[in-house]
């Protein structure tokens, strides 16, 4: 069974916005560059994806220039990258079809947002029926706002709310929430253990 690392949205656009300050993971891009080079070297599939929203005029524009892989990050030849405008990699895009033409039975999920396109996409994956890793700490997020919360709020108020939800308990839900069910958690030491000495 051939396997897939599917990167989700590891691009530009999130460094653009502000509250980028509060990611959980501000190293994302080198988590995702050590389960790419990792999975290269076991012969898995690297698939890359963006996410775009035309038209509306923010960083997921593509008409702003941001819609494009982070600093450190670089397909290789062969390398899908794949753009997509619904929340899961597979509604928009040929993932599907990709994944099927190549035999893969298993992917690993990273990327950004933890809770949203990759808890999304690794759910969706296992109702298509893959076996799938979630890697938690190759993911990032941020503090979410209760829903009642005024809009526009600067970041360092939506921090100071005790009803915003902080970044832990979101991924620690995102983990409840997958384990067992529709991935199974795996880390980045796990997948792409760090050279020693």
């Amino acid at each position: 069974m051939n396997r897939a690392l599917l990167v989700i949205d590891v691009q530009e656009s999130f460094r653009r916005r502000p509250n980028w300050a509060a990611v959980s993971a501000p190293d994302i891009a080198a988590r995702a560059a050590r389960l790419a080079a990792a999975a290269r070297a076991a012969g898995d599939l690297v698939v890359w994806i963006l996410h775009a929203e035309p038209g509306i005029g923010n960083p997921f524009d593509p008409a702003l220039g941001h819609v494009r892989l982070m600093d450190g990050l670089a397909p290789e030849p062969g390398e899908p990258v794949m753009t997509k405008t619904s929340r899961n990699a597979f509604t928009t895009t040929g993932l599907q079809q990709m994944l099927t033409e190549r035999g893969v039975g298993e992917v690993t999920v990273c990327g950004i947002q933890t809770e949203q396109c990759c808890e999304t996409t690794a759910r969706l994956a296992a109702d298509l029926g893959y076996r799938v890793a979630f890697v938690t700490d190759a993911t990032a997020t941020f503090p979410i706002e209760h829903r009642d919360a005024p809009p526009g709020r600067p970041l360092a108020e939506i921090l100071a709310d005790p009803a915003t939800l902080p970044t832990d308990q979101i991924i620690a839900r995102t983990e409840y929430a997958l384990a067992g069910r529709f991935a199974a958690i795996a880390s980045l030491d796990d997948l792409a253990p760090a050279p020693v000495g």
